[in-house]
């Protein structure tokens, strides 16, 4: 695999059953072979997108005291602001070299959920942001929930397997700065080598070079998305879940040549993430002689936790 292939949710949604089969075959194998694709036809329409971009270069332009009063402490960072060089990939002591925004789950539905989850943190200064930060999760949910959909029917599974699961899941989406560069960074990267924690994230932001995957043979591919498109990779949850038929791909986003350091790069992922109670136990149809059960049983909640730990974003 040596390019990132690039499929259309539009064929998923059709009424044309060869159409809708034609993105199962196709994201279900891109998913084993490289564990990203590029996404066309998704919910998200370019005026929001444009707003949203506006919202979050004001948010990041505000100044370090500005913004660090919607630093909570207490949560993990799962809402609100998180400081530049806060959190480092899994193994490594160096910060990212980034500051980001979370918003979470809007829980309409179920009180009991709501209470799990730490209130989202309104930006006083900025009408609009959280508005718009609301609007953008929602479709990026939606179109979450379909991709989905399309890797229940590959696996062999009801199609609407992941939709419990899902509903109020305590999924996150983060607006990432990644500053100028001012001095020669020693060994930190924009974001060093990782997988993510999730079941699958959607990123939006994609357009320049920085961000590269790392195929299976442990080549570094440039992962560069159409203006109409976002990347989606699947998470660690999805791969455990699937003994590892589905990949978890590494990825990374390097430091830009240095006549580039004078500039700022966003991007904006979507972590699509299960209620804390869904078992994450490898499916019984994904194992077999030649693939023997890799992981432990464990739940969402408790695997999350594990990583935010690793991350060095909770204690």
């Amino acid at each position: 695999m040596t390019s990132i292939p690039s499929v259309n949710l539009e064929d998923f949604l059709s009424e044309d059953p060869k159409r809708k089969q034609k993105f199962i075959d196709e994201i279900g194998k891109a998913y084993q072979d490289i564990g990203f694709v590029a996404l066309k036809g998704h919910f998200l329409d370019e005026k929001l997108v444009e707003r949203l971009y506006s919202e979050i270069k004001n948010f990041f332009a505000m100044s370090v005291d500005e913004k660090r009063k919607y630093e909570i402490p207490g949560i993990g960072g799962q809402r609100g602001y998180v400081s530049f060089g806060k959190e480092s990939a899994k193994g490594k002591k160096e910060g990212d070299l980034k500051e980001f925004w979370h918003f979470g789950q809007y829980v309409e539905d179920d009180p009991e959920r709501a209470k799990e989850y730490p209130e989202n943190v309104e930006v006083k200064e900025l009408p609009a942001f959280n508005a718009v930060g609301k609007e953008t999760y929602q479709m990026l949910e939606k179109t979450a929930k379909y991709v989905l959909r399309a890797l229940a029917l590959h696996l062999n599974l009801e199609e609407t397997y992941f939709n419990n699961y899902i509903h109020n899941g305590n999924s996150i989406l983060r607006p990432i700065h990644y500053p100028p560069i001012k001095e020669e960074p020693k060994a930190a990267e924009r974001a060093a080598a990782h997988g993510d924690i999730n079941l699958i994230t959607l990123l939006m932001g994609a357009q320049g070079r920085g961000l590269q995957v790392q195929n299976h043979e442990g080549e570094w591919l440039d992962a560069i998305a159409e203006p109409d498109e976002l990347m989606i990779n699947v998470g660690d949850m999805l791969s455990r879940h699937t003994n590892n038929k589905l990949k978890s791909t590494i990825h990374r986003v390097i430091n830009p040549p240095k006549e580039l350091w004078g500039t700022s790069r966003y991007s904006i992922p979507f972590f699509m993430h299960p209620i804390s109670e869904m078992k994450l136990d490898v499916l019984e149809s994904c194992i077999d002689e030649n693939n023997p059960k890799q992981f432990d049983d464990i739940t969402a909640g408790e695997f999350l936790d594990q990583r935010l730990i690793e991350l060095g974003l909770k204690k």
